[in-house]
């Protein structure tokens, strides 16, 4: 596994993290069983990196997490990393409600939730755009680090003007955002002004809700309460959180196009998350998983890469560049 440090978050990350979003809610049933075997898996297959959220089953992911962290804290190196994100408990979902008691309130119960006095990351979690430049939400996260509640606080954003906002801010500590082969335009802007800053971006959605795993048909369906059913058009939350807003049948034929540039020479999750976590300025990808084979095998993508591999990544790379020209980046590149 490669592990990366961003200079102003100061602690290293493996390249590929575990995303827990699944472990939670929004992804059909997971037992805690599964989902600590899950989070397992991936610490056994090198990854430190945990990305989770208040949200995430009210606080269900954040728990398992916090005891598998309980249990590894003085057992695994580098030390485990755990982020998790504040501020999708607010209602209503308006800039009004991210006042100073608030964020308190949701920090405070994160930490509880995790087992720490100090959390490693706080993540505003796509907040309301007006607050990406709100002096007093800003100025009450650095205080926080300050306090010692946080050791660094970062954002995960919907589109790149809110990423490109956020940069602004001397203490910003890292940027989470959607990228991968559907999502270019991160690419244009934001990566390279975060290298430049020293800031982390953590990849999220880089499987494009599992569309880049290659195991779906048109024929596929999704649980009732999984969020690849109920919010394709943006019912529930922004769309692009759902197969990174790129429609089911598009997919599909991007998909098959990818899968025909690698011609089997690798499979295409790994080809994924091998160029994603290429990208000059990427600090990590945070696939999920919903078993313990998905999560050793995400994991695998984060070792340094062979000649062979090389080779692949390049015509990889190629392939879905026109791809995305193609099919993507004139619905794709202006709505994030």
């Amino acid at each position: 596994m490669q592990y990366r440090t961003p200079s102003r978050l100061g602690r290293p990350l493996s390249a590929i993290g575990q995303g827990c979003w699944q472990l939670g809610a929004d992804w059909g049933q997971v037992s805690d069983d599964d989902a600590r075997a899950v989070l397992n898996a991936a610490l056994d297959a090198g990854v430190t990196f945990f990305d989770t959220a208040d949200v995430y089953g009210d606080g269900r992911s954040e728990k398992l997490v916090g005891a598998m962290r309980a249990q590894n804290l003085d057992t695994v190196e580098p030390p485990l990393f755990v982020a998790t994100k504040a501020s999708r408990r607010a209602d209503p979902f308006v800039p009004e409600t991210f006042t100073e008691e608030n964020i308190r309130g949701w920090i405070d119960r994160s930490r509880e939730n995790l087992g720490m006095d100090t959390l490693d990351l706080v993540q505003l979690h796509c907040p309301p755009t007006p607050i990406y430049r709100d002096e007093k939400v800003l100025d009450l996260m650095d205080a926080l680090v300050d306090e010692r509640k946080i050791a660094a606080w970062g954002v995960s954003v919907e589109t790149c003007d809110e990423a490109l906002a956020a940069l602004e801010r001397e203490h910003l500590a890292s940027i989470q955002i959607i990228l991968n082969p559907f999502r270019l335009k991160p690419l244009d802007e934001v990566v390279p002004l975060a290298r430049e800053k020293g800031v982390a971006i953590i990849a999220r959605v880089p499987l494009a809700s599992g569309l880049l795993s290659g195991k779906y048909s048109a024929d596929t369906t999704f649980a009732v309460d999984d969020h690849r059913t109920y919010n394709r058009n943006g019912e529930a939350f922004d769309k692009g959180e759902t197969f990174s807003g790129v429609g089911f049948e598009t997919g599909l034929e991007a998909v098959a196009r990818l899968e025909r540039a690698l011609d089997g020479s690798m499979p295409l999750p790994e080809a994924t998350l091998r160029w994603i976590i290429a990208q000059d300025g990427v600090t990590a990808a945070i696939p999920g998983a919903r078993s313990p084979e998905q999560a050793r095998a995400n994991a695998a993508a984060g070792t340094e890469l062979d000649t062979a591999q090389q080779e692949v990544l390049a015509r990889f790379d190629a392939a879905l560049r026109e791809t995305y020209d193609d099919l993507l980046r004139g619905t794709i590149h202006p709505q994030w």
